[in-house]
């Protein structure tokens, strides 16, 4: 890829009109921002990367830079531009943008990068310049490939088959919680250890008494903990005899795979290869950068499109390019009548919390209401619509967004539906059609769609005799079994030693429903696989 050029000082005067208005609107960012010229080409060879252009090089990348180069020249596209969460943010644009349009596509930026510097799950990418940082791995890597040749590919390879493992909400619970000395809190221990891994409650039941605790503090201020309490342990009588004997034990640090095997791995420590331990590093790296991106793609996308079309809408310059925007601005933000779209549901369901905020229907006195007519009339005016959404964008990732604020209302307001496949047999085609209307279907299609990598823990219980055991903590969503024998294959490699790993899978005979009869309930089993010497075995071990 040529080098490339920063925009002109024309260009970048409109992007610097763009921020002073985004500031008075109430967007927050650092001040200093880097715009460069691409053409699509170049665009391409960035894609692999993420973006970035300092990342290290891995023959994957180059395969898809070529996929991507054949389906270009098939279908030819035009991207808008694309920003990466640096310091200072660094945007790309097409080198032949009007100015009406780079204005447009300037206040969409400066959404992302507002997202970027303020939502709490991306607190830890906040301390260093990842471009700075991904140019020093890019240059190690490099120096160890002329020295051991292709094996660092190998290891590049092995580890990026768990690169979705990182302990990434552990890393956050570094900074967003405040050090605690001695004991953990009764609270921390309610939350953290007792619903989840003691009770093992259903997501709603957690979610239920996180809002109950919540209204406590409403409630009863400096007395909401004993109030909140008082009812938890009527519920769960063992709750204070599990605490206190918690307080004995010495809290012992979670590692994520990554952490376990440079810390664990005899192979890994051995002198002649601590080189691999510098990849293994630049792997989970870049991994826990990129996770926030993944987690918020229809927030981050909604919030860059709600402030485009909110501020491009006040600005002067859109005079005489009103069709211009709209056909561009549609072709962005559209519904599709099947499939989904993060761009159009995100700013749609912004809106939405803006308008329900502005009205006062988060408030209780509008749950309590039961009559329709009342429901549909309640407006109280509050003007809250815009601090309450930027406290959303600063909390929230995708599932919290969703699970907490797809309702009734907008899925009806928006027409949305989740649409069904049947094939109509006299005519031989796939037919569509609407399955269905109602919120909690339309939902969990949403939930459905967003990124949930699986939850898997090393035993050092059950990992004996130079076997390292993993366990599978199921939530319904089985291992994809063609990437099995592969990953299995790699851990075995960096761990020097065989891997076990435990999980669930359909039982045999298990999801039925022929002939038109109502469909069968999934019956789960757990299995044992296996991988040593590089063979792999797999083992019924019953249970679910």
């Amino acid at each position: 890829m040529k080098t490339m050029e920063l925009v002109s000082q024309h260009v970048k005067s409109i992007m610097e009109g763009c921020k002073e208005r985004a500031r008075d609107a109430g967007l927050r960012f650092e001040d200093e921002t880097l715009e460069y010229i691409v053409t699509n080409r170049d665009l391409l060879e960035l894609s692999p990367k993420m973006m970035i252009p300092t990342l290290y090089d891995y023959w994957v990348h180059d395969v898809e830079v070529l996929k991507e180069k054949g389906r270009y020249e098939l279908y030819p596209t035009n991207p808008y531009e694309t920003v990466i969460n640096t310091r200072p943010a660094i945007s790309f644009y097409n080198d032949n943008n009007p100015d009406w349009l780079n204005v447009m596509i300037f206040y969409h930026v400066l959404g992302h990068v507002d997202f970027f510097q303020n939502n709490l799950f991306f607190r830890h990418t906040a301390e260093y310049d990842f471009a700075g940082q991904a140019l020093a791995d890019k240059r190690l890597i490099s120096r160890l490939r002329s020295e051991k040749g292709h094996w660092v590919d190998y290891v590049i390879e092995f580890a990026r088959g768990i690169d979705n493992l990182v302990g990434y909400h552990s890393e956050l619970a570094k900074l967003n919680r405040p050090a605690q000395t001695g004991r953990m809190k009764r609270l921390d221990y309610y939350f953290d250890v007792f619903l989840q891994s003691v009770k093992k409650v259903k997501v709603t039941e957690y979610v239920a008494e996180v809002e109950r605790y919540n209204e406590c503090q409403r409630t009863y201020g400096d007395s909401a903990e004993q109030c909140f309490f008082s009812d938890a342990i009527s519920k769960y009588p063992e709750l204070e005899a599990l605490y206190e004997k918690s307080l004995q034990k010495k809290s012992r640090p979670r590692p994520d795979l990554f952490e376990f095997l440079m810390d664990n791995s005899e192979f890994l420590n051995k002198d002649e290869n601590k080189w691999m331990m510098s990849v293994l590093h630049v792997v989970r790296k870049t991994s826990l950068y990129f996770q926030p991106q993944i987690r918020t793609k229809f927030m981050n996308e909604g919030w860059a499109s709600y402030w485009h079309e909110k501020l491009f809408l006040q600005d002067e310059r859109i005079k005489g390019h009103e069709v211009d925007f709209a056909r561009v601005h549609s072709g962005v933000t559209a519904l599709p009548r099947v499939g989904l779209n993060p761009y159009a549901i995100g700013m749609r369901l912004f809106y939405y919390l803006e308008e329900m905020a502005d009205k006062g229907r988060y408030s209780m006195d509008y749950k309590r209401l039961l009559n329709d007519h009342e429901r549909r009339n309640f407006d109280k005016q509050t003007g809250q619509g815009q601090p309450f959404i930027y406290n959303v964008r600063e909390n929230l990732s995708d599932f919290l967004f969703v699970n907490t604020f797809v309702d009734q209302d907008f899925v009806t307001s928006n027409k949305l539906f989740v649409a069904g496949k049947r094939l109509n047999q006299s005519r031989m085609v796939w037919e569509y059609y609407v399955k269905s209307r109602k919120a909690e279907d339309y939902r969990q299609m949403l939930l459905d769609s967003l990124y949930h990598p699986p939850h898997i823990r090393v035993s050092p219980e059950k990992s004996k005799d130079g076997t390292l055991y993993l366990v599978h903590k199921f939530e319904d969503k089985p291992l994809v079994r063609e990437y099995i024998a592969n990953t299995m294959i790699g851990i075995e490699y960096l761990w020097g030693g065989p891997v076990q790993l435990e999980t669930s899978e359909v039982a045999q005979g298990g999801p039925g429903g022929g002939g038109g009869g109502a469909q069968q309930e999934i019956k789960w089993r757990r299995v044992l696989y296996e991988v040593k010497n590089r063979k792999l075995t797999k083992t019924p071990i019953g249970g679910t």
